[in-house]
């Protein structure tokens, strides 16, 4: 692992480590400021790589590649902040990062559109199959169409549509529905206020209402101990035949094996997925199926989008040196100005 060190300002400014590839710019900047430890080579640390890396910082730049627990922080007794360039956190033992005084900050809102887009785009992908389409135009199986025997898939119009997590995302998701005429029903750990139902034109439901109901079902919801499996064989049983099923929330949400198991015997129609268990290692069984569509964890993979995230997360990391409140700072508990 070769970390580059700006050299010119060592000891004389705060020392910050960047753990993946950012912006040249924005790299320049930081080295304005502090004597930056970058990965621009974007290897992927080891634990024990890592927690050396954090020894002697007072700031990190992190992503979801890096997991920050109290074995990573173990001889960091510099670090103030760990700024994530995410707005999920699971890479994140808050419980320990906040037992070591550090603050711990993500990035929402800056990806809320970008991402609502795509996983309307994965939906659409897989609804009407488009990768599956473009597979027979490549191997030459155009001159195979019929009425009937070209990849058939399901209507987005005038469908229902079933959100599971009506955050920010859910919700951005649930308002490009209504403009193809979908019925909106959702089910969220408490319930939307009646302003925001009907901004969204989203009726609440029980999970297993929602599963049974939905012609295409995705899920938005934060992962955690408790979200783990949200989606598993049995959940998947109450679906359609004609469902889909789409994740553009976390590895995890879903058992993938249990959905490959159904995808393979045709029990529901199709899935999209942009993120897996233990990613970004997929599931072989996924591999071989041609009724899912799989992204390599690109919901909000927009140059704008991504440069935004770069730069909130710089904002916390600044903020949280200079004394100040982050501005998205998760455990609150930890700040004392």
């Amino acid at each position: 692992m070769n970390i580059q060190t700006n050299t010119q300002t060592q000891g004389q400014k705060p020392k910050i480590f960047v753990a993946r590839a950012i912006f040249p710019e924005a790299l320049a900047k930081l080295e304005q400021s502090f004597e930056v430890h970058s990965n621009q080579e974007d290897e992927i640390f080891t634990p024990e790589q890592l927690q050396k890396a954090l020894s002697g910082v007072a700031g990190a730049l992190v992503t979801g590649s890096e997991r920050i627990d109290s074995a990573a922080l173990a001889n960091a007794k510099d670090l103030k902040i760990v700024a994530n360039i995410s707005v999920g956190y699971n890479n994140f033992d808050v419980p320990a990062i906040t037992a070591a005084g550090v603050m711990a900050s993500n990035t929402p809102d800056v990806l809320t559109d970008t991402t609502a887009d795509f996983g309307f785009a994965l939906l659409m992908a897989t609804a009407r199959r488009i990768t599956e389409s473009e597979h027979w135009v490549r191997n030459g199986l155009w001159d195979k169409w019929s009425i009937v025997n070209n990849p058939l898939g399901m209507d987005l119009h005038h469908s229902t549509i079933g959100i599971i997590g009506m955050g920010r995302i859910g919700q951005g998701i649930a308002k490009r529905a209504l403009g193809f005429g979908m019925n909106v029903i959702y089910h969220n750990r408490s319930r939307l206020s009646e302003a925001d139902e009907q901004s969204c034109g989203a009726s609440y439901v029980s999970k297993e209402e929602l599963l049974r109901t939905a012609d295409h079902v995705v899920l938005v919801l934060p992962y955690s101990a408790e979200s783990h499996h949200t989606i598993g064989a049995k959940e998947i049983a109450l679906m359609k035949p004609s469902a889909t099923l789409v994740n553009i929330a976390r590895g995890g949400i879903v058992d993938d094996l249990a959905l490959a198991q159904a995808l393979k015997e045709k029990r529901i129609f199709a899935a999209g997925l942009d993120v897996f268990e233990g990613e970004p290692k997929v599931n072989p069984e996924l591999l071989k199926l041609s009724n899912v569509v799989l992204a390599p964890h690109i919901a909000s993979a927009t140059e704008k989008t991504r440069r935004a995230m770069v730069d909130l997360a710089i904002a916390n990391l600044r903020a949280a040196l200079d004394g100040k409140k982050p501005p998205s700072l998760i455990n609150v508990e930890v700040f004392k100005p």
